[in-house]
């Protein structure tokens, strides 16, 4: 990586500890370039991925060829290397004290890393077959973990930030699956709630008492 030094054009001297900034963060997977626009060539060049070096052609028409922006910033856009790696790009308009174009930053992101990873989390979500029920129905266990997973998804609000009346929905719907007939289940239940068995006992009888008389 390249440093300051004395001797090289204010423009680099200005700008470096910014470039030099991105590449420290985002390591071997980021090329910072600084342009000059009026020569069209690279005034320096950190963590290069490509055989370029300062004083090369910057080639910066690719720039004419995106919408215009009124903050100066582009992309991200997609750029493609010889080897096939796909990078993501920005470029940003730098301009002096009398707003005219002074540099031009284009920071270059390495997206292998990222599609790889894709790769391997998309993996894990693969489509999974239809479990066996008849291995499944007796396991009253799971099922109350189930219900109590799915009124979380539905309500968004964690076992432990449940109120009263969350506590008696789920249980209205336990019982209505017959879970309590299995014994061992109110303590499952009440751990899985994370309350005591006196709770869920409280809250199950007051449950079932307006259901009676109706």
């Amino acid at each position: 990586m390249r440093s300051v030094e004395e001797g090289q054009d204010p423009r680099v001297q200005q700008w470096a500890p910014v470039c030099q900034a991105v590449a420290l963060l985002l390591g071997p997977y980021v090329e910072v370039v600084l342009h000059d626009p009026d020569t069209d060539r690279v005034l320096e060049i950190w963590n290069p991925m490509t055989s370029r070096a300062p004083g090369d052609p910057s080639l910066l028409g690719e720039l004419n060829k995106l919408e215009p922006s009124d903050s100066g910033v582009y992309g991200p856009y997609e750029k493609l290397l010889a080897d096939g790696r796909r990078l993501s790009s920005v470029s940003a308009v730098l301009r002096d004290t009398r707003d005219r174009p002074s540099a031009v930053l284009c920071i270059n992101l390495d997206r292998t890393p990222l599609e790889r990873a894709a790769a391997v989390l998309s993996a894990f979500g693969a489509p999974t077959v239809q479990r066996p029920e008849p291995l499944f129905e007796q396991d009253w266990s799971e099922h109350i973990q189930g219900v109590i997973g799915a009124y979380v998804r539905e309500t968004g609000r964690p076992v432990e930030r449940m109120t009263r009346q969350d506590r008696l929905a789920i249980l209205g719907r336990l019982d209505d699956a017959g879970v309590f007939a299995v014994r061992r289940a109110a303590p499952a239940v009440a751990g899985a709630l994370q309350v005591s068995r006196s709770t869920v006992y409280g809250l199950l009888a007051g449950l079932r008492t307006p259901r009676a008389k109706d």
